[in-house]
């Protein structure tokens, strides 16, 4: 079946929580045929909704992992991906976005423009993907979509114009007033099937005069030619239409749809409104860089005939194993194709090619530029490009956020050990924004993510997709120790066990500095014989790697020796070690040491009418503010705060910013531990040995 491009829509449906995303593509699917009957998101029947295809989801009516389907409406083909919409899954809603020509933006028409919205928006404008709006729940208690279209303009600054007006609200939602056609649009029959077209009611003639020529008044900066018309009064369809397409595309026009996906209201002018006003994948430009020629930007063509150039934008691992989401930029994906993966270097097969259609898949032969397929068994990671015809690009890398909690996981027993390890490997080459690693000085597995949300979906999966159970807690904050002022050392080790014995004596100074740690050989006249001096060096950095205050690592020393004494027979290179070992000891107990722990560089960005709290936050944490800016009604805060303060810091943030406001945090340094949490440390290290030691 031959796919004409210019008839081609790659949509994504992305949105704040519970603004009636999946609701929404379970609509469509429904009114092009794809399914023949509704089942809601948390329906009484059990069913949940087709695009909701895990058990988690499910149970949680909420979205995880975007999903895609293929659909058909009147003669255009349409390629629809349902975003989650909780900030957690970010990486999901990113990947998504990376591929698509252009986006529904659902909003709710009480809570209008909420936290996630603003974060879609932000995602919508970095990939410059342009957008519809569509005002959802208009049967809604309260319910307002001309305050809606308002937010649109002064929170998330989008130039919006209504494209509709709605017949009655709340309870007595009927139908809309289409304000192109000048028309009445009435939904009806089961399931809003029927549609009929009538005159507009009598009371909403002058409303839909004046926003027709408030959206027209718009439209005609796109074409002289409607700017014309439209002085003489002499506009037509066509006209509206085209120029509506060419502002949108532009993304410097979004017309705003609205209806009531779970009353089955306006969801077909809204398909429509794809149709006319998305652009299709020949009118977005894709660029790609070509790794032989150092990232050197190349524009790709929708052309058939070219090497093809498409990205691996999602891995899922189904019944059937690993399945590749895959984007076609230029060229066709045909079955049998050798393809070349840029990032691993190496050259596979295509095999079984099909189309998904949400957990369902069926077998096609080639995918044309602009499609959106999955591959099977290919071994690759999210964001690989495959090449055809010897090319060597890479698509421009997607934005990955850095995770920012951190939880340690301990398996409950052998065999879930072995399962953990399955999980674990399978969930990070899924999710970027999932890292697992050991930390050296616990041995703890720590695994980090988005929130707490991420987290906890990740845990659960493991339980039901592995039988694994593990076990949660607080992972530990990696301390250091280290010295205040200099401290001098004279030390001798000698034991004697018949035969050679060991001897060794070392004397010298140890001093706070800049650096991890710096060893200064100043013996004069081979007091201790230069073979032995790299064993002295070898015991300070053994003496350094466990301090005597709470167990942590030694930083910042600078160790001189400048005396020493040995034994023609019994010195040996592990008496001087044991030696150094000693007279490190003896002098960092004299040195006033102290603990040093881990210091964020926080950034926090969030609405300019949260600032107090953000500030609040800060100092509650031990946090010193360096910098705060504004601009947009946005505020970005930065400052220090130290790791062990940081545990369950997104919930809180949430929390008190409405969930409008986000953090990342990197490692800047290290710093003095407050006196009194010291002791507390200390004798929580004093406790833990003694207890060890019964």
């Amino acid at each position: 079946m031959a796919i004409d491009i210019s008839k081609m829509r790659n949509i994504g449906i992305s949105a704040h929580i519970d603004s009636g995303k999946t609701t929404l593509s379970e609509r469509i699917l429904f009114y092009c045929n794809k399914i023949h009957a509704i089942h809601e998101v948390r329906g009484k029947d059990g069913v949940g909704a087709v695009m909701d295809n895990m058990e988690l989801e499910r149970e949680r009516g909420i979205t995880i992992a975007s999903a895609s389907t293929q659909v058909q409406w009147k003669d255009y083909t349409i390629n629809v991906i349902d975003t989650p919409g909780h900030v957690d899954f970010t990486i999901e809603v990113e990947r998504s976005l990376r591929v698509l020509d252009g986006a529904i933006l659902v909003l709710c028409s009480v809570g209008g423009v909420q936290s996630q919205s603003i974060t879609v928006d932000r995602q919508l404008k970095r990939y410059h993907v342009p957008r519809i709006a569509f005002v959802n729940k208009c049967d809604r208690t309260g319910a307002n979509p001309l305050k809606v279209r308002m937010q649109l303009r002064e929170k998330l600054g989008l130039n919006a114009y209504m494209m509709q007006l709605p017949i009655g609200l709340e309870d007595k939602l009927e139908g809309v007033v289409d304000l192109v056609s000048m028309k009445a649009v009435y939904f009806e029959g089961d399931n809003g099937t029927e549609i009929r077209i009538a005159e507009i009611p009598e009371h909403l003639k002058a409303d839909a005069q004046k926003y027709r020529e408030e959206m027209l008044d718009a439209a005609s900066m796109f074409s002289d030619e409607l700017a014309e018309a439209f002085l003489e009064g002499t506009e037509t369809e066509e006209m509206i239409h085209a120029a509506i397409r060419k502002g949108t595309i532009a993304e410097q026009f979004v017309p705003v749809f609205l209806g009531s996906a779970y009353k089955n209201k306006g969801i077909q002018c809204l398909l429509d409104g794809v149709a006319r006003y998305l652009p299709d994948p020949t009118e977005v430009k894709n660029v790609a860089l070509n790794l032989d020629k150092n990232e050197e930007p190349v524009e790709l063509s929708c052309d058939e005939n070219s090497p093809t150039v498409a990205l691996g934008f999602k891995l899922e691992d189904g019944k059937y194993g690993q399945l590749t989401y895959v984007r076609v930029y230029q060229g066709c994906l045909k079955k049998g194709d050798e393809l070349y993966n840029t990032r691993a270097r190496k050259k596979f097969k295509v095999g079984r090619l099909v189309r998904m259609n949400s957990a369902s898949m069926e077998d096609i032969n080639e995918g044309v530029p602009g499609d959106i397929v999955a591959l099977f068994g290919i071994d690759c990671a999210s964001g690989d490009t495959f090449c055809g015809g010897g090319l060597n690009y890479a698509m421009s890398s997607m934005f990955v956020p850095n995770p920012v909690i951190d939880l340690s996981i301990t398996p409950k027993d052998k065999k879930s050990a072995d399962q953990m390890a399955k999980a674990i490997n399978r969930f990070t080459k899924e999710d970027p924004t999932f890292h697992c690693y050991v930390d050296p000085e616990s041995n703890q597995t720590i695994i980090q993510g988005m929130g707490e949300l991420h987290l906890e979906v990740y845990i659960e999966r493991m339980k039901r997709e592995y039988n694994c159970e593990v076990e949660t807690g607080q992972p530990q904050v990696a301390y250091r120790e280290t010295i205040t002022q200099k401290a001098d050392f004279n030390y001798t080790h000698k034991k004697q066990t018949g035969g050679s014995g060991q001897y060794g004596r070392v004397a010298g100074f140890m001093e706070p500095v800049e650096q991890d740690y710096e060893f200064v050989d100043a013996i004069k006249g081979g007091a201790i014989p230069n073979e032995f001096i790299p064993s002295c060096d070898k015991g300070f950095q053994q003496a350094m790697k466990k301090g005597d205050l709470i167990g942590f690592p030694i930083v910042g020393v600078r160790m001189t020796i400048n005396d020493g004494q040995s034994h023609p027979v019994d010195s040996s290179d592990i008496a001087f070690q044991t030696a150094a070992i000693g007279g490190f000891r003896e002098a960092y107990a004299k040195a006033k040491p102290c603990i040093l722990e881990p210091i964020m560089k926080v950034s926090i960005e969030g609405p300019q009418e949260f600032q107090g709290n953000i500030f609040g936050l800060i100092n509650q944490r031990r946090g010193i503010i360096l910098s705060s800016t504004e601009d947009d009604n946005f505020a970005r805060v930065d400052a220090e705060v130290p790791l062990s303060e940081m545990f369950g810091f997104s919930t809180i943030l949430r929390s008190s910013t409405q969930g409008k406001a986000e953090y990342s945090m990197e490692f800047a340094k290290y710093g003095k531990v407050p006196q009194s949490i010291a002791d507390t440390l200390i004798k929580e290290y004093e406790a833990k040995r003694k207890a060890e030691q019964k």
